[in-house]
């Protein structure tokens, strides 16, 4: 019996051209130290807003992004010449699971093959930004 992948990789078009432009343009970017390089990486990976709160939904599951973010308990959140470091904090049970609904109705079809590849709403963490004070 095959276990169900943890997560859904991206295309090469997406990974080599979409994200670094992103980037370079001061698109939403997410700023974390690697866990095993402890080089900062640049991630273009925007927040939504759910009740006046901002999260970091990993609709692609378990990505390169979100074990950094597990590993560094700090990050930043870049957004053209705005930077605004945070710590976040993985959620887990009904809030978890509210947010994610949510997600899921904002984005509809832009997300809905991540949710077919990976159906338990489990493999989708979802980590809410406390700012640094």
């Amino acid at each position: 019996m095959e276990s169900s992948p943890r997560y859904v990789p991206g295309g090469f078009f997406m990974n080599r051209v979409v994200n670094p432009i992103t980037v370079l343009l001061g698109g939403p970017t997410l700023v974390v130290r690697g866990r095993r390089s402890g080089r900062l990486i640049s991630v273009p990976v925007p927040p939504f807003e759910y009740g006046g709160v901002r999260y970091f939904v990993g609709g692609r599951g378990e990505t390169n992004w979100v074990r950094n973010l597990r590993a560094a308990g700090k990050a930043e959140f870049r957004q053209g010449r705005t930077c605004q470091p945070f710590r976040p904090t993985e959620l887990h049970g009904a809030e978890h699971d509210r947010v994610l609904s949510g997600y899921r109705v904002s984005l509809g079809r832009r997300v809905a093959h991540f949710f077919e590849v990976l159906p338990n709403l489990a493999d989708h963490p979802v980590f809410r930004m406390d700012p640094i004070a």
